[in-house]
């Protein structure tokens, strides 16, 4: 996680035993949650799991049912929105179609009264950040997709606000204007080295775009690490499941100590893995355990290739997609098929239906969690 100018990183929101109901339906459950200053922080979940409910609460436009939410060490209770040090980016944008780009950016600094001179600069300034210097006097309606999503980028900047919040602010882009814009989006936070809390149900978004995540399902946390954290070592089978593809096989726990799990598997035999720290049972042999490993982890043997490491089995679906072949592969003592993604350099996307071919693996991608 970056610092910026210098400055040692501190908590810029902290979230503290917050919940929001409505009626006896929680939307969201106890959560706990501080994000550094100058951090780029995803809120990732499915629709429904209480993140944008969250953003708004930050935002002041919802309250807690119970708890707090302090920002940059200031308790926002009874802080109406407007006078809170945060901004927010909507999905919609919210363009004014009546105004052309540079009073749409200057709209909310003229509650501030400042001198003509210093609003101009400002605007300016924030166009620039944006990349739409000279674009000032364009219509809203002359605007495409991706300049109507740096207007409203602007328009948060301008106002110089400590936390930039943004409700999935590139949902409505075709994908490679989409791709384009997480870059820009990213580069822009570097920066400015303000606080930005994203929005997203896009994993592959959170993943490219973050300092930190926090995946949430059904109004509760599951899990805040970094993006190759959570993805190599999710704490639950929920939260693997979400992020990314992952092959799940049943295990039973032969033996463990504090560090390792050792584990009898039916396809891929008896395993040690890493014992994750979230990671509680009652302490009998036979237990049954989930292991986890990615797609990509799973590598094609070819001719006289070998491992020390392998499983044998059956292709039974091929899937092209240009630069990766996606195999679905049926092992012998395995419930379900492993998916397995490789390169098309050496040739996987010739590997035909109903060839055998050996698949090796490291042992150390084999991630234990709980169900």
């Amino acid at each position: 996680m970056p610092e910026h100018r210098g400055r040692p990183r501190r908590p810029m929101i902290e979230i503290r035993s917050v919940t929001r109901s409505y009626g006896a339906f929680k939307a969201l459950d106890e959560a706990n949650l501080s994000i550094d200053e100058g951090e780029f922080f995803s809120l990732l979940g499915p629709s429904g799991c209480g993140k944008t409910t969250l953003l708004r609460m930050i935002a002041g436009f919802d309250t807690p049912t119970t708890g707090s939410i302090a920002v940059d060490g200031q308790p926002m209770d009874g802080i109406p929105a407007n006078r809170r040090p945060t901004n927010m980016v909507f999905q919609s944008y919210a363009i004014f179609p009546h105004l052309n780009v540079e009073q749409n950016v200057a709209y909310g600094l003229k509650r501030l009264k400042l001198e003509r001179g210093e609003e101009k600069r400002r605007v300016e300034e924030a166009l620039a950040q944006v990349s739409l210097t000279g674009l000032g006097k364009r219509g809203a309606t002359e605007l495409s997709g991706g300049q109507r999503q740096r207007v409203a980028l602007a328009r948060a900047l301008v106002m110089r606000p400590k936390v930039l919040l943004l409700d999935e602010p590139l949902s409505a882009l075709d994908k490679k204007l989409r791709e384009q814009m997480q870059v820009e989006l990213r580069r822009l936070q570097q920066a400015v080295g303000i606080t930005f809390v994203l929005v997203t149900h896009d994993q592959y978004e959170a993943l490219g775009m973050s300092d930190r995540i926090a995946v949430m399902f059904g109004g509760r946390i599951a899990q805040v690490a970094s993006p190759k954290e959570i993805y190599q070592w999710p704490v639950n089978r929920q939260v693997a499941d979400f992020l990314g593809g992952m092959n799940f096989v049943n295990a039973e726990i032969v033996e463990e100590d504090e560090a390792s799990l050792t584990l009898d598997t039916l396809g891929f035999g008896r395993i040690k893995a890493d014992r994750p720290a979230s990671f509680e049972r009652n302490g009998a042999n036979g237990e049954k355990a989930t292991l986890g490993i990615r797609p990509e982890r799973l590598r094609v043997l070819w001719d006289d290739e070998t491992s020390a490491f392998q499983v044998a089995g059956t292709v039974v679906e091929r899937h092209y997609f240009g630069e990766i072949t996606h195999l679905v592969v049926e092992i012998p003592g395995l419930e379900k098929p492993l998916s397995v993604t490789e390169t098309n350099d050496f040739g996987a996307d010739d590997i035909p239906v109903g060839a055998t071919i050996r698949l090796a693996y490291d042992p150390e991608a084999l991630v234990a969690m709980a169900d």
